[in-house]
């Protein structure tokens, strides 16, 4: 069956869901899109990923890596392998010295293991025909991620703090481990050092 190669190129808030994420796919030199429904933590988890960030503790995904690596378990692709009902279904395509095997996963969390490996991210064309959108504006180059825009800054304009007011809050949302606000808080202050 031909793969085609994806990369994230989008993430925020879903508009058909509330409390939920959508990531969006696009096909690696490619106008075509997948939008993909997932949970808030597997945003968050996604997120701290693209962006870098280094948590206090390791997140679950950041374990599971952790543990692939004692075991020299390496990852070498997220496979999308299936849609069945509106759920896509994905596969880890992993291997030892000894063997190679395809491990069962929720494809958000098969995307959260793809951006801390760095590996790539394919789907079936038979299932990229029926999901995938075409998008011919091809607005944002492929490589760009778009911060999430963080639902608990509604009640604080942090256009209107203070770049110390703006490094105090970060600090605090790192203490809860609210990434998804640090980067939308990480943004404002890099945007007004510039």
């Amino acid at each position: 069956m031909r793969k085609i190669e994806l990369e994230i190129v989008a993430l925020s808030h879903s508009i058909t869901q509330s409390n939920s994420y959508a990531v969006v796919l696009g096909e690696v030199n490619g106008l075509r899109r997948l939008p993909i429904v997932i949970g808030g933590f597997e945003a968050q988890a996604i997120a701290v990923a693209l962006e870098k960030m280094k948590p206090t503790r390791p997140l679950t995904h950041d374990l599971m890596k952790n543990f692939m690596l004692a075991f020299n378990v390496d990852l070498h692709e997220v496979i999308i392998s299936d849609l069945q009902e509106g759920i896509f279904y994905s596969k880890l395509l992993c291997s030892t010295e000894a063997d190679t095997v395809e491990i069962d996963s929720r494809t958000s969390d098969a995307l959260a293991m793809a951006v801390r490996f760095g590996c790539p991210i394919y789907i079936y064309e038979t299932i990229f025909d029926v999901a995938g959108v075409e998008n011919p504006e091809q607005s944002a180059p492929a490589t760009a991620v778009k911060s999430i825009a963080a639902e608990g800054n509604s009640h604080i304009d942090i256009k209107s703090l203070g770049l110390d007011e703006l490094h105090t809050l970060l600090h605090e949302v790192l203490e809860q481990e609210d990434y998804i606000r640090a980067i939308t808080i990480r943004d404002e202050i890099n945007s007004r050092k510039k």
